[in-house]
C-alpha cells in the first residue's frame, strides 16, 4: 500500500505539472465557461486526493511548482487542460486520467483550478529583460503592445515593418513606433472562427515593384435568413501609398464551389523562392477527406508565380486544380524557404497529437488523413495507420501536440550562430523552437522562448533580430543578442 501511495503522489505530481495556468484576464471567463458549480465541495475532494500533496493545500507548491503562477505550459484553455488530464501526456510521465476520473469530475477539477486562479488574481508575466539559450543570452522587448489577434509580420526595411491584425487590419511600425491608423482600402474579411486578415509578405522584388501580398478568409455571398455564408482562402496582392492599399490584384481564387460554411483550418503562409515561384497553404477547412482530392483546393499546397498565373510542369495540371503541389496536408501555419538550398519546409497542425515538420517537394502526398500520428479531439483515432506506402513521412512529428504554428529560416548577422536553422513558433506550448537541421534531418532542437504568450508568427528584421508575434497577450516581442555564451 505505501507503495502504490508513492506511485499515486508521484503520478499527482506529474499530473499537475502539466496543468497550465491562465492568466487572470481569462480566469473567470473560462470558469464560466465550464460551468457554474464554483462551490461543489467535490471539486476540492478531488484537488485534495490528486494534487495537493505535491502542490499543496493552498496551490502554492510544495515538491513541485505553484499553480498560482500564471505560467501555462502546456496549453492555455479549459480543453487543453481537460484533454491533458484526461488522455495523458505519456512523455513526460504523466499517465491517462480517463479510467480514474469521470468526465464530470474532470470538469470540476478544471474549473476549481480556474477559480482559485481568479481569486489569486494570476497575471500572466512579461518576459524578463533576459533570457538565456545554450548559444545567446538573449535581449527581450515589449516592441508593440495592446494589439488585435496579430497574426504575421514582415519587414520592408530595416526601419519600416507591416503586420496584420485577424480582424481585418493591416498595421505598420515605422522606427519601433506604431502608426496610429492601420492601412486603409485593404479587402473585407470574415473575421468569424479562425478567419480574417491573415498572412503578408512582400515581393522579392518590392523594392522596385512595391508589391505587397495579402491572404485572407474571403465569403463569396453574404448570410441569407441567418444561414452561415461560404467562405475560403484567397491570396491578393497591391500597393501602399500614403497609407491606402491601391492597384489590388487577385491573384488566387478557390472555385467559388469549394467554399465552406465551416470557420477553421484556413491556413495561410506565403512564401517565394528564387526561382520565381509563390506558395501559400490552405487547411482543409475541417473536411479533412478533401485533403486527398486533387479537384478540391483544401489541405494543400499550391504554387503559381507572383501574378497568378500556373506554372506549366505544376504536378496536378491534368488531374485536378492547376495551382496544386501537394496533397495531404491537414492545416500548415508556417512554411518557409531554406535561404541556402531554396527547398520549401512546412509545419502542419495535426489534431490531438501529430503536427509535422515537412520538407515539400512536388507531387508529394503527405498522407492527410490517411496517416497520421494524431487522433481526434475525443480521443478516437483518425486513422489504424502511421505509415503507408505512397504517402510521405514528416521529417518530424510532435506528440503531443503543440499547435506548431509559424516558422522561419534564420538569416541574418545578429545570432551568426543560428544562421540558416529553423525557428519553429506553437500556439498551445507558448513557445519557439530553434531546430538544427542536417540532409533533411532535425538534428537538435532547443526551446528558446516559451510561456509569454501563443505563438502566431516568427519574423526577422535585416540585420537578423527576431520579433515574435504571440496573442494572449496580443503584443509582438523582439529578441536581440546581448552576448555569446559557451555553450554546453
Amino acid at each position: 500500500m505505501k507503495a502504490r501511495k508513492a506511485c499515486l503522489e508521484l503520478w499527482s505530481l506529474m499530473f499537475l505539472l502539466v496543468l497550465p495556468l491562465l492568466f487572470a484576464g481569462c480566469n473567470q471567463a473560462v470558469a464560466d465557461e465550464i460551468g457554474d458549480d464554483e462551490q461543489d465541495p467535490r471539486a476540492k475532494e478531488i484537488y485534495d486526493q490528486y494534487c495537493s500533496n505535491c502542490h499543496g493545500k493552498d496551490l502554492r507548491g510544495g515538491n513541485a511548482q505553484s499553480l498560482l503562477d500564471g505560467v501555462w505550459q502546456f496549453g492555455d484553455g479549459s480543453g487543453y487542460v481537460t484533454r491533458n488530464i484526461k488522455y495523458g501526456i505519456p512523455h513526460l510521465g504523466m499517465p491517462s486520467y480517463e479510467s480514474s476520473l469521470d468526465d464530470e469530475e474532470i470538469r470540476l477539477l478544471v474549473k476549481y483550478l480556474y477559480m482559485e486562479q481568479s481569486r489569486a488574481g494570476v497575471e500572466k508575466p512579461d518576459p524578463p529583460a533576459q533570457l538565456e539559450s545554450i548559444d545567446y543570452t538573449i535581449g527581450t522587448e515589449i516592441w508593440v503592445d495592446n494589439l488585435d489577434i496579430p497574426w504575421a509580420i514582415v519587414f520592408l526595411n530595416k526601419d519600416t515593418a507591416l503586420f496584420t491584425e485577424r480582424p481585418g487590419k493591416l498595421r505598420m511600425i515605422v522606427q519601433g513606433s506604431l502608426v496610429n491608423n492601420p492601412v486603409t482600402g485593404t479587402p473585407e474579411v470574415l473575421a468569424e472562427g479562425q478567419g480574417g486578415l491573415m498572412d503578408v509578405n512582400i515581393d522579392p522584388d518590392y523594392k522596385e515593384d512595391g508589391w505587397v501580398y495579402l491572404s485572407y478568409s474571403h465569403q463569396i455571398d453574404p448570410p441569407i435568413n441567418g444561414q452561415r455564408a461560404p467562405a475560403m482562402t484567397r491570396i491578393v496582392r497591391g500597393r501602399i501609398r500614403d497609407m491606402q492599399w491601391v492597384d489590388e490584384q487577385v491573384i488566387y481564387a478557390a472555385p467559388k464551389e469549394s467554399y465552406r460554411t465551416t470557420r477553421h483550418h484556413y491556413g495561410n503562409r506565403i512564401v517565394f523562392d528564387r526561382k520565381g515561384y509563390l506558395y501559400f497553404s490552405i487547411g482543409d477547412r475541417g473536411a479533412q477527406d478533401h485533403a486527398q482530392d486533387p479537384a478540391r483546393p483544401n489541405g494543400k499546397i499550391h504554387r503559381i508565380y507572383p501574378d497568378g498565373s500556373i506554372p506549366d510542369d505544376n504536378p496536378f495540371m491534368d488531374k485536378g486544380l492547376a495551382s496544386l503541389y501537394t496533397l495531404g496536408n491537414r492545416n500548415p501555419q508556417g512554411v518557409s524557404v531554406h535561404p541556402v538550398t531554396d527547398e520549401v519546409w512546412a509545419s502542419e497542425h495535426g489534431p490531438l497529437g501529430g503536427d509535422e515538420l515537412n520538407l515539400i517537394t512536388s507531387g508529394t502526398n503527405y498522407g492527410w488523413p490517411v496517416i497520421t500520428y494524431g487522433s481526434n479531439y475525443d480521443g478516437v483515432p483518425v486513422s489504424d495507420f502511421t505509415r503507408k506506402e505512397g504517402y510521405a513521412q514528416p521529417v518530424l512529428y510532435w506528440k503531443p501536440s503543440t499547435a506548431v504554428c509559424g516558422i522561419e529560416f534564420y538569416q541574418g548577422e545578429a545570432f551568426p550562430r543560428w544562421q540558416n536553422k529553423l525557428l519553429v513558433g506553437a500556439l498551445k506550448f507558448e513557445e519557439v523552437r530553434l531546430l538544427d537541421i542536417e540532409v533533411n534531418r532535425v538534428m537538435h532542437q532547443e526551446v528558446i522562448f516559451k510561456n509569454f504568450g501563443r505563438v502566431r508568427d516568427i519574423g526577422l528584421d535585416p540585420e537578423g533580430n527576431i520579433y515574435v508575434v504571440v496573442n494572449k497577450p496580443d503584443r509582438i516581442i523582439k529578441l536581440r543578442p546581448l552576448a555569446e555564451r559557451r555553450g554546453q
